[in-house]
C-alpha cells in the first residue's frame, strides 16, 4: 500500500502547484490592468455642498484617526496621468503642519493646493486660484488658515512696533495689513489669532467677488469658504460662505 500511496501524493503534490501558479497568474494580470486613460472618476463630486462635504468628512476621519488614505495607489496615479479634474482648490499656509492633502484625507488628483504665508495673495496666487473653476469647473474653494500661525504673529508684530520684516518677508506683511487693521478696531484678548481669522475671512471675500469668479459664485457651481484649521485638535471649522 506504500507503493501505491506514494505516486497519489506526488500527483497531488504537483497538482497544488500548477494550480497555485495559475491562480498567481491570474492574480498578477488582474491587479496590472490599466485604468481607462482619460475616464472620468465616477466618485468626483459636482457641486459646491457636494465636494464641501466630502472635505469634512475626511476632515472628521483625520480627527478621529480612522483615515481613508484615498486616491493613494498606482492605479490612481495611472488614473489621473493624462488629466486632472480635481474637485476642490484650497489656499493655505506654508506651515508644515498643515498639509490639506492630509487633513482633509484626499490624494492625488483630488485638490488643486496654494501655499502662501498666511494665505498672502498677489496676482499670481489669485490667478492660481481661479485656474480650477475656469479651467476644470472646480466647484469649490478653500482659504485655510490656522491656529498660532507664524506668518501672522511675525505680520502683527511688525506693523504692532513699526518695524519691518527682513527682505521679501515684508511683502507678506503688506499683503496682510487690511487683516491687521481689521484686527486692531476689533480688539480682543488674542490679537493674533482674531487676525489670522480676519485673514481667512477677508480673501475669501476678495475671492467670492472676484469679477472672474463672482458669475459662478451667482449662479452656484462655486463656493468660496473660508476656514480655520485648529493645531491643537485638527479640527477644520468653518469661518464663512459654506454651501447649503
Amino acid at each position: 500500500m506504500g507503493g501505491v500511496g506514494q505516486p497519489d501524493r506526488r500527483a497531488l503534490l504537483a497538482g497544488g502547484v500548477a494550480a497555485a501558479t495559475v491562480a498567481l497568474a491570474g492574480c498578477a494580470t488582474t491587479s496590472a490592468a490599466p485604468l481607462a486613460a482619460g475616464a472620468p472618476s465616477p466618485a468626483r463630486p459636482a457641486t459646491p455642498e457636494a465636494a464641501f462635504q466630502r472635505l469634512l468628512d475626511g476632515n472628521e476621519r483625520w480627527v478621529s484617526g480612522d483615515l481613508q488614505h484615498p486616491d493613494r495607489d498606482p492605479n490612481r496615479r495611472q488614473f489621473v496621468a493624462e488629466k486632472q479634474k480635481p474637485f476642490g482648490s484650497v489656499l493655505s499656509c506654508i506651515d508644515s503642519r498643515v498639509p490639506p492633502e492630509l487633513l482633509f484625507d484626499t490624494g492625488l488628483g483630488d485638490l488643486y493646493v496654494m501655499r502662501t504665508g498666511g494665505e498672502a495673495v498677489d496676482p499670481v496666487v489669485t490667478g492660481s486660484v481661479e485656474y480650477g473653476p475656469l479651467t476644470s469647473d472646480t466647484p469649490l474653494i478653500v482659504v485655510l488658515g490656522h491656529q498660532r500661525c507664524g506668518a501672522v504673529e511675525a505680520s502683527y508684530k511688525s506693523f504692532r512696533d513699526g518695524k519691518p520684516l527682513p527682505g521679501n518677508l515684508q511683502a507678506i506683511a503688506r499683503a496682510l495689513r487690511p487683516a491687521y487693521e481689521q484686527t486692531v478696531r476689533e480688539g480682543g484678548d488674542d490679537p493674533v489669532d482674531t487676525m489670522a481669522r480676519a485673514q481667512v475671512k477677508l480673501t475669501a471675500a476678495s475671492l467670492r467677488s472676484n469679477q472672474d469668479l463672482a458669475p459662478l459664485v451667482a449662479k452656484g457651481s462655486l463656493a468660496v469658504v473660508g476656514a480655520y484649521y485648529s493645531l491643537d485638535s485638527g479640527k477644520v471649522e468653518v469661518l464663512a460662505g459654506a454651501p447649503s
